[in-house]
C-alpha cells in the first residue's frame, strides 16, 4: 500500500461484501479511498468469507439460475418472511437494485455457477460463486487495490469526531499505532455486534453463553456502539437475529457455513425431553432455515436434536462433523442424551401421523401429518428405516438485526431529527431497517451489495 495520507474523499469502515462495493463503486467515481479492514489479509472480509450465494430479482433463466424471479415475487418472499415488519420503501429500493448484481459481480472478476446438488431450494432465485465467498473476497479485494483503495489490515475504527451533522476525522488502531484521518465522507459497514456475548446477554440473558456465532469474531459491535453514542438512531430488534441451527460440536466463533445443519426438513426435531417443538417442513428451507437459531434458542438449555434414518442421507448436503449414529431409536436416544422411551413415544407418534402422497425433496409436497401437534407440513416421512441419526444442534448466530436507521441514499440518522450529512451505512449494521425477523437465503449480500453501492454514490456527491 502506497504511505497512508491524512485525508481521503471516503474512509470505509469495514472489509466484507458490503464496504468492498462501497469501496469499489467509490474509487469508480473517483474519490480516494481508505478501507480499514480488522481482520488481516488470511481472515479478511468479516461474515463474507463463509457465504457462496446471493438472491436478485430477473425476469427469465439465466446462466446462473434456472427459471425467472420477478420483483414481485422478491417482495412477497421478503413480508412472508418477516410478517411485513419492513422498511417499504428501502426493501423495494433493493430489489429494483438487485438486478444488477450479477453485472457488478462478474465486472469485478466473480465467477458465478448454478446451484450445485443438495443446495436446497435456490437454484431458480440465487447465483452461486465459483471459491465461495472467499472466491468473491478475493476478486473484490484485487479490484480495489486496481482501482487504487488503500487498504489499512489489522486495524479498527476506535473513534469518530462528528461536529453537528458533519463527520470530520476517525481516530483509526493500526499496527503502527492509534492515527487519526479526516475524511470527506464516512461509510459503516462493519457488521453487528453478535460476536459480543455481553452485549446479546442485555436482550438473552445467561442464554446466550450457549450460543455459537457461525460468523467473524471481529462482529464485536465496537463501531456500532459508537454511531449510536455518537447520536446515530436506532433500528430493529435488539432480540432480533440471523440465527441457524449449527451443530453443537461446532467451534465458539468463525466455524462458518460448514457447520449449518440442513437435515432438518426432512426428519424431526426434539428438544432435551424428547418433544418436538415446531412444523420442521413449514416452508421451503431458505425461508425457514435461519428461524431455527431462535427457536432452539428458546429451548431448554439452548439444545435441540435433528433425528432422521437412512432413506434422507444425500438429500441434504452433510455439515463437518457426521452425525450420530445408531441401530434403534432406544440406543440413539442414549448416545444423545435424551430418554429413550420419551424419544421412542415421539416418532411412534409422529410415524402413525404420517400420510404421504407425494414426496418431492425440491419442492413443497404432498407428505404431511394428520392430526399431530405441532404438525409436520411438509417432507414427512416415517422415521422407520435403520440405521438412525442425529445431529446435536446450538443456535448459530449469523448477525444481528439492531442497527442504525438510513434514508434512501445510505444516510444514517440521527436520533434528534434528520440525517447526517456524510456518515453512511451499508450491509449487517444497517439490516434492521429491512429485517427485523425471518430471513431468505442469499438476501444479506443483497442488501450489502445494493447499500454498498448506494453509499458510494452518496460520498461522491457530499
Amino acid at each position: 500500500m502506497a504511505p497512508l495520507r491524512r485525508e481521503y474523499d471516503v474512509i470505509v469502515a469495514g472489509g466484507g461484501n458490503a464496504g468492498l462495493c462501497a469501496a469499489i463503486k467509490s474509487a469508480e467515481e473517483g474519490l480516494r479511498v481508505l478501507l480499514v479492514e480488522r481482520g488481516g489479509p488470511v481472515d479478511r472480509g468479516g461474515n463474507t468469507k463463509y457465504t457462496r450465494d446471493i438472491r436478485y430479482a430477473h425476469d427469465r433463466a439465466d446462466g446462473y439460475t434456472t427459471g425467472p424471479y420477478t420483483e414481485e415475487e422478491f417482495l412477497r418472499d421478503l413480508l412472508s418472511v418477516t410478517g411485513g415488519e419492513t422498511d417499504l420503501d428501502l426493501a423495494r429500493l433493493v430489489i429494483e437494485r438487485s438486478h444488477d448484481i450479477p453485472g457488478f459481480m462478474v465486472k469485478h472478476g466473480v465467477r458465478l455457477q448454478r446451484a450445485y446438488r443438495g443446495a436446497l431450494h435456490l437454484s431458480r432465485t440465487n447465483a452461486f460463486f465459483l471459491g465461495g465467498g472467499r472466491g468473491l473476497l478475493n476478486a473484490y479485494y484485487r479490484s480495489a487495490e486496481e482501482l487504487g483503495v488503500d487498504i489499512l489490515y489489522n486495524s479498527s475504527v476506535e473513534d469518530l469526531r462528528i461536529s453537528g451533522d458533519t463527520f470530520e476525522e476517525a481516530l483509526i488502531s493500526t499496527p503502527g499505532g492509534v492515527v487519526s484521518i479526516r475524511g470527506r465522507a464516512f461509510i459503516a459497514a462493519s457488521g453487528g455486534f453478535e460476536a459480543n456475548i455481553e452485549w446479546l446477554k442485555r436482550y438473552w440473558g445467561d442464554a446466550a453463553e450457549n450460543f455459537i456465532i457461525r460468523g467473524s469474531r471481529y462482529n464485536d459491535g465496537k463501531l456500532l456502539r459508537i454511531l449510536i453514542e455518537r447520536g446515530a438512531q436506532e433500528t430493529g430488534d435488539p432480540r432480533g437475529m440471523h440465527a441457524v441451527a449449527v451443530d453443537a460440536r461446532s467451534p465458539r466463533y468463525d466455524g462458518g457455513i460448514v457447520t449449518r445443519v440442513d437435515s432438518i426438513p426432512f426428519g424431526i426435531v426434539v428438544n432435551i425431553y424428547g418433544k418436538r417443538f415446531y412444523d420442521e417442513g413449514e416452508d421451503l428451507w431458505p425461508k425457514r432455515y435461519a428461524i431455527w437459531g431462535r427457536l432452539i434458542a428458546e429451548q431448554p438449555g439452548q439444545i435441540a436434536y435433528s433425528i432422521f434414518d437412512s432413506k434422507v442421507l444425500g438429500l441434504f448436503i452433510p455439515p463437518a462433523y457426521p452425525p450420530i449414529e445408531a441401530g434403534s431409536i432406544g440406543e440413539l436416544g442414549r448416545k444423545i442424551g435424551v430418554d429413550p422411551l420419551a424419544l421412542e413415544r415421539t416418532i411412534s407418534e409422529y410415524n402413525s401421523s404420517v400420510v404421504c402422497k407425494r414426496f418431492d425433496p425440491g419442492e413443497l409436497d404432498e407428505c404431511s401429518t394428520r392430526g399431530l401437534i405441532p404438525p409436520k407440513s411438509h417432507w414427512a416421512l416415517k422415521i422407520d428405516s435403520p440405521p438412525f441419526y442425529a445431529y446435536p444442534l446450538r443456535p448459530g448466530i449469523t448477525f444481528t438485526y439492531l442497527g442504525v436507521r438510513v434514508d434512501r441514499r445510505g444516510r444514517v440518522a440521527m436520533r434528534g431529527g434528520g440525517f447526517y450529512r456524510n456518515v453512511f451505512a451499508a450491509g449487517e449494521i444497517m439490516m434492521g431497517n429491512i429485517l427485523s425477523r425471518g430471513y431468505l437465503g442469499g438476501l444479506g449480500l443483497t442488501i450489502g451489495s445494493v447499500f454498498g453501492w448506494i453509499s458510494g454514490e452518496g460520498a461522491a456527491e457530499v
